[in-house]
């Protein structure tokens, strides 16, 4: 999930945002996963299947 839509069970406010210091380690946090932890599992699919897609077509 992605932090701009995460709201701060401290402060009521957008983590994005980072009003509190709650929300500004939560934001840190979530910037130093990687780029693949904000992505949907949706999104997620959709690029297995892409790689899968290429993979197929390469093999042939």
């Amino acid at each position: 999930m992605t932090y701009d839509r995460l709201v701060c069970a401290s402060c009521a406010a957008p983590v994005a945002e980072g009003r509190c210091p709650v929300c500004r380690a939560n934001r840190e946090r979530l910037q130093q996963e990687g780029p693949l932890a904000g992505l949907s599992p949706a999104a997620l699919l959709v690029l297995l299947v892409a790689l899968v897609a290429a993979v197929a077509l390469l093999a042939a």
